[in-house]
């Protein structure tokens, strides 16, 4: 469970519109002009961030249960500052702890120049790191313990943009989005957003504060976020942050038929990666390696490139703890599409059924949760 808790974060969406990622949604707002191409840069809100971050989740423990050597960890996080990466992506679930604590030691020298984003949430003891019941904690209090440890363990005096990891399905997003404006009153927090909101949530947070980004899975692997929340964010202006944008490893050509999980390994409860499905699912990695012939870009770089093409205010974060796939997923940016090259790769999507769902069901149910309406007094 734990392992599941840290890393929360299907089939197509069918309409070819929808597979091509250019939503209507009756507005201009968040709009991609015409022939316009990645660039280096990108908007999350008013936010400025490379257009590729960097997740860190896995840097104190593996999808394999391996423990990274902490040293290589701080050498990657350094280097892809090097690279001009300036988005890096942790949050407290993470170790508990540990990759908030290995990315304050990293970026010290350099706080200033980058946007560090991090995530509350869970029911996590501040003391010993254990996890307690309900799993789920929203609390004003609690959020505030949470960011006065994060400013700890990140060694600075603000967070760019803290999220919300899951709607607490106890607490009013009223009460949190208050909660943390005070917080940006007083300086501790800059930016927030939501992690696998409910979309009615994300109306009620953005009319209190505006929501700087969205945080959810989406991938060629995964693309749920397409019907709802993508042009939910269209519609308000709203970032959008995909996490596991490489299908934890899927996308890049690393899994193939043969392919079987480590225990703990929590790819190995999600039935996309079923022996039967990982088998069918296979056609979408040998459909990125035919294009990566014609792009020359790996598939990775290729899944990274589509991301960024679909829309310019969305921001990819690959996690890794290899050096040469930090420096493999940094480059994407450089690959184009055409319109043209896009629709064409997109027809070739729609004809690609991923079978399986993304998640084990314990931590689905976590995912698209409404907070409770404020309770009326009768006073």
């Amino acid at each position: 469970m734990k392992s599941g808790l840290a890393l929360a974060g299907a089939s197509f969406v069918a309409a070819q519109t929808k597979a091509m990622g250019l939503l209507p949604t009756g507005t201009k707002k968040n709009e991609l002009p015409t022939g316009s191409h990645p660039t280096a840069r990108r908007k999350l809100g008013t936010l400025d961030v490379s257009a590729i971050g960097l997740g860190v989740q896995n840097m104190s423990r593996t999808y394999q249960t391996t423990i990274p050597l902490r040293s290589e960890m701080i050498r990657i996080i350094r280097s892809a500052y090097d690279q001009g990466v300036t988005l890096f992506d942790t949050a407290e679930a993470y170790g508990p702890f540990e990759t908030e604590k290995i990315l304050g030691e990293a970026v010290a020298a350099f706080r200033n120049k980058i946007v560090i984003e991090t995530k509350f949430g869970w029911n996590i003891d501040p003391q010993t790191g254990q996890w307690k019941q309900p799993a789920l904690n929203s609390q004003p209090e609690q959020i505030r313990r949470a960011v006065e440890g994060m400013l700890r363990r990140l060694r600075t005096d603000r967070i760019d943009l803290l999220y919300q990891h899951r709607v607490d399905p106890k607490v009013p997003i009223e009460d949190v989005v208050g909660t943390i404006k005070d917080l940006i009153h007083e300086g501790k927090v800059l930016h927030y957003g939501l992690s696998e909101p409910g979309v009615q949530t994300v109306r009620r947070a953005h009319a209190i504060h505006p929501v700087t980004a969205i945080q959810n899975e989406y991938s060629l692997l995964w693309r749920g976020p397409e019907e709802k929340i993508i042009p939910l964010c269209q519609e308000l202006g709203i970032g959008f942050v995909p996490w596991s944008p490489l299908g934890v490893g899927f996308l890049t050509g690393a899994i193939d038929a043969n392919t079987r999980f480590a225990a703990g390994d929590i790819r190995g409860g999600e039935s996309r990666f079923s022996p039967e499905n990982i088998a069918k699912n296979l056609a979408m990695v040998e459909l990125l390696k035919k294009w990566g012939l014609q792009k020359n870009a790996t598939p990775g770089q290729l899944s990274l490139a589509w991301l960024l093409h679909t829309k310019p205010w969305i921001v990819p974060i690959p996690g890794t703890t290899q050096m040469a796939h930090m420096l493999e997923n940094t480059t994407a940016s450089s690959i184009v599409f055409t319109n043209d090259e896009f629709i064409q790769f997109n027809k070739a999507l729609s004809a690609i059924k991923i079978e399986g769902a993304r998640l084990p069901a314990f931590v689905e149910s976590l995912s698209g949760v409404e907070a409770p309406e404020i309770k009326q007094s009768h006073e």
